[in-house]
């Protein structure tokens, strides 16, 4: 269970994201689009903060990966909705291909919640890969407008991030956070303790 006293400096910066959220949602609901932006901006830039400060304090935990995680998954969403009320024509253009590109996604959510009870927190190469281009993908498009080839490039990474997630999951019989990526999994201690007890 989250206690805010034994949060750190980078677990702060996880939990703007959440906190930020409601916030986020009245400016949708008041179409106050620039300043949705700008504040979702914001939230992104916070997760390149807390991973940096995690690692550089050396301050990381199986806590703090949990609400890195959570924070990501909200500020995604909120995004996803930002793209569905400022830019409906362009969702409205290309929502058949969303849906394929989105649904093993939710496939990976439901496995994960199946196997854990609750959602993975990996952190791979390809994952923050993926939300790097999401977030930058996101914040173009409520800036300036959509670009196509950026929207693919968006959801390649996705798909490929997401086989990689669902991989990993049925690589740990338990939770596990911070794993770089298939090749570290075959190699992590913690995953080959298990299989050898």
């Amino acid at each position: 269970m989250l206690t805010f006293k034994n949060f750190n400096i980078a677990d702060w910066f996880s939990f703007y994201r959440v906190i930020a959220a409601p916030f986020l949602l009245v400016l949708l609901w008041l179409e106050e689009r620039e300043l949705f932006t700008w504040f979702l901006l914001i939230s992104y830039t916070t997760d390149m903060i807390d991973g940096f400060l995690a690692r550089r304090l050396k301050i990381t935990s199986a806590r703090g990966s949990q609400l890195d995680s959570m924070g990501d998954q909200i500020t995604f969403i909120i995004g996803i909705l930002g793209l569905f009320i400022f830019e409906t024509e362009f969702i409205n253009s290309n929502y058949i291909i969303i849906l394929i590109a989105f649904s093993p996604y939710i496939i990976q959510m439901l496995i994960a919640y199946k196997k854990y009870g609750k959602a993975t927190a990996f952190h791979t190469y390809l994952a923050k890969l993926s939300a790097v281009v999401q977030g930058v993908f996101i914040l173009w498009v409520l800036f300036f407008g959509p670009i196509y080839w950026l929207f693919y490039t968006m959801l390649i990474l996705g798909l490929l991030e997401t086989i990689e997630e669902i991989t990993l999951i049925f690589m740990y019989k338990e939770w596990a956070s911070d794993i770089k990526g298939i090749y570290w999994a075959l190699k992590d201690k913690r995953r080959i303790k298990k299989e050898v007890k």
